[in-house]
């Protein structure tokens, strides 16, 4: 047997016939040519025209790259001539009608799950060919959620949520400690607010939930939140902290569905910005310093022009607040109070953290009031004033007040010993430069 010659090649790198998909674009150029730039025969039959035609096309083609009979074809089709290729079949087609038995089971069935189901009857393939299938065919077993668009009139309500940034945050002392941030939008404006607090527990939580309304400056109709645990009693009612906050004001509440944050859009989507625009690349001194930073982060984010309202929330905030209810002249009273007896060892915990008491007040009953930023005591009798310190954020300290030490020092009959310093006469210097 000869030696089969190699199809030629030409000087765009095409083999004659070496590729179907090339061979039929070349093809349909041609024919498309020979349609519009062939030479007139008006007067001749139709058999000759194609003839003539087709001897033309081949004509103008590379030598060996298209054949007459093919023209032929070309020009007595209905369509243009397109490369086409039967379906081969997918390893998975054996297996379709039992994924379909399991889904009919649990239409949420994972692609892992599906994939060592069908393993042990044969199937050999990998991850991708099963998870592609089941993106196709998951919807008709699985009625997925649709969602509607809400417009919010001006004052109407206000969605609140929790945001804890990815590291714990600097309290002073060289320690840091793990911190949420109360977030708040409106729905109208899209204005946005925040409060960092160190605990979930309900007066930290009320607190930063007045701090934000106070920063927008007007009450709102209604209350969104999810089911915080120190917000939300069961069964969609309030904890009695949270209504008594709510009848102080007043406002609404509502709670949404459990496992329905999309309830609550918009404040998601604020608190994903601040996720990705607040956070990175900044570096905070202590708690304070974070607050700072992120009033004036809302103060930018708010003065940005917002993608779906096509307007900046700043100016819509100003329309709003003329519909929203005023404030109220003072901020609701959120303090921790327990009262107690000032033991021999006169200091008060709170916190993981002791702050001294008045020594002279050993034995006498005191109220201690705790805020946000500082810790008052008072005697209950008299009225004096038993400490106040402000309040520390850091574990485990012992904040103590100089004329507490000092009056504690006294009933012990200690004298109070200030540290005596040398001073050295002039003199000493003069000699020294002279």
């Amino acid at each position: 047997m000869g030696r089969r010659e190699e199809p030629p090649r030409y000087e765009s790198g095409f083999r004659a016939h070496g590729s179907n998909q090339r061979f039929h674009r070349l093809l349909r150029h041609a024919v498309a040519r020979a349609l519009t730039a062939a030479p007139s025969l008006a007067g001749v039959s139709p058999a000759a025209e194609e003839d003539s035609h087709s001897s033309w096309v081949v004509a103008q083609a590379p030598p060996g790259t298209l054949s007459r009979n093919t023209i032929r074809k070309a020009l007595r089709s209905d369509a243009p001539p397109a490369y086409r290729r039967e379906p081969a079949g997918s390893m998975l087609d054996p297996f379709k009608d039992e994924i379909h038995r399991l889904l009919r089971d649990d239409p949420k069935l994972s692609g892992v799950r599906v994939r060592e189901e069908i393993e042990p009857l044969g199937f050999a393939g990998g991850k991708t060919i099963v998870d592609d299938y089941l993106r196709e065919v998951r919807p008709i077993f699985l009625r997925l959620r649709t969602h509607q668009r809400t417009m919010y009139r001006p004052g109407e309500i206000c969605q609140w949520d929790l945001w804890e940034p990815s590291g714990p945050v600097p309290v002073g002392h060289g320690q840091v400690r793990r911190a949420w941030v109360v977030v708040c939008c409106l729905g109208y404006s899209r204005a946005g607010a925040g409060a960092l607090i160190f605990s979930k527990e309900a007066p930290d939580v009320l607190w930063g939930m007045s701090r934000c309304l106070w920063a927008l400056g007007g009450l709102p109709e209604l209350m969104v939140w999810d089911r915080e645990g120190c917000l939300h009693a069961s069964g969609g009612r309030p904890t009695e902290a949270y209504a008594a906050w709510c009848g102080q004001l007043p406002v609404g509440w509502l709670f949404c569905e459990p496992a329905d944050p999309q309830a609550k859009g918009c404040v998601e989507r604020l608190q994903g910005y601040l996720e990705t625009n607040f956070e990175p690349g900044r570096r905070f001194a202590n708690h304070l310093d974070f607050q700072l930073q992120l009033d004036a982060w809302f103060e930018k984010a708010n003065a940005r022009t917002h993608k779906t309202l096509r307007a900046r929330p700043i100016d819509r905030l100003i329309e709003e607040r003329e519909v929203m209810r005023a404030l109220p002249e003072s901020e609701p009273d959120l303090d921790r109070r327990w009262v107690l007896r000032v033991p021999p060892d006169p200091h008060v915990r709170f916190d993981t953290n002791d702050y001294s008491l008045d020594p002279n007040l050993v034995g006498r009953r005191v109220e201690v009031r705790v805020s946000q930023r500082e810790m008052i005591a008072v005697a209950l009798d008299t009225g004096e004033l038993a400490c106040r310190h402000e309040r520390c954020f850091a574990k485990n300290r012992t904040v103590t007040a100089l004329e507490h030490a000092r009056a504690l020092r006294e009933r012990r009959g200690q004298p109070d010993v200030d540290e005596l310093v040398e001073e050295r006469p002039l003199e000493v210097y003069d000699q020294l430069i002279a």
